[in-house]
């Protein structure tokens, strides 16, 4: 309405019409892209705008970051362990195959030590392994995995790399019982590698043997080197069996102690020989069938003299 109470014309109260607005804006707008890429004067304006939206943006983003860096640390979690599973696995076989690879090692070490032995001595041998402890738990003896069947008889001598271990006692058709060393009711005739002092070594029932029938003041001290004499016609003679530990006048008594140490691994050898039985020595005369034959001797002898 006009100061003067009057109403303005239609012409001056509808004011530029819709169009009219549109097309100045277009204008506008196109003059200011056309000098802002000529002459760049909105790039401070460009650039304090990022600086102040910046934070608005980060906020924005800020679930749709948190939600995805989620799901990648779960991803990565769950595959992580899988791949620790997995190397664990692969730790735990290597470990079980570096330990069968280590203990074949040694049986081949073993293996190969047996054979140059076999070949040195005179006898023919059997290859076998323990199986296992006998069940009578008083008694040093282990079964072995051959038998009859293999040519095992009783009495054969058993030994390792090292030297003796025990004597076969008992015999069935695929596996036979070996009595260690070791057991108290075991006895080996032996001598003194060093100066041929003969003795019997007889087991304890532990780990140590006793040196029987050693005189007072014989020439034997620790170190000595126990064999087999080969006097019984069943054990080669010179098989190590024994080092002597201790060697001590008994008081009052005609024998020293002597206590010996296995050289063999005894108790803990698992891949053994059995060596076949050496020649016996021949038997005894009977005196009485010596005598008989010497009497006609010396009677013929006494008809050729003068």
């Amino acid at each position: 309405m006009s100061l003067s109470g009057h109403p303005s014309p239609p012409m001056f109260r509808s004011g530029p019409t819709p169009l009219a607005r549109l097309l100045v804006l277009v204008a506008v707008c196109l003059v200011m892209l056309v000098a802002d890429l000529r002459f760049r004067y909105l790039e401070v304006v460009r650039q304090g705008l990022s600086v102040v939206t910046h934070p608005l943006q980060v906020v924005a983003a800020a679930p749709v970051s948190f939600l995805r860096n989620a799901a990648v640390y779960f991803a990565t979690l769950v595959e992580v362990q899988l791949e620790n599973a997995e190397l664990r696995g692969s730790q735990l076989e290597a470990a079980q195959r570096l330990l069968r690879f280590e203990q074949l090692e040694r049986e081949n070490a073993e293996l190969r030590r047996l054979l140059s032995m076999a070949q040195s001595l005179a006898v023919d041998s059997v290859a076998a392994q323990i199986l296992y402890d006998a069940p009578d738990p008083f008694a040093r003896k282990v079964i072995l995995d051959r038998g009859a069947r293999h040519g095992i008889s009783a009495g054969l001598a058993v030994v390792d790399a090292r030297g003796m271990i025990g004597q076969i006692t008992r015999v069935y058709p695929v596996q036979s019982e070996v009595t260690l060393l070791t057991d108290k009711d075991q006895a080996v005739p032996v001598q003194l590698e060093r100066n041929g002092l003969r003795g019997v070594l007889v087991g304890s029932g532990g780990g140590r043997l006793d040196l029987r029938f050693i005189l007072e003041g014989a020439d034997i001290r620790p170190g000595d080197r126990l064999v087999t004499s080969g006097l019984d016609g069943l054990f080669l003679p010179g098989l190590p069996v024994a080092h002597v530990v201790d060697a001590q006048p008994a008081t009052g008594e005609l024998f020293m102690n002597v206590v010996g140490e296995p050289i063999a691994r005894v108790e803990r050898a698992l891949q053994v020989l059995v060596l076949g039985r050496a020649e016996a020595p021949p038997p005894r005369p009977d005196p009485r069938t010596a005598l008989r034959e010497e009497r006609p001797a010396a009677t013929a002898t006494d008809r050729s003299e003068p």
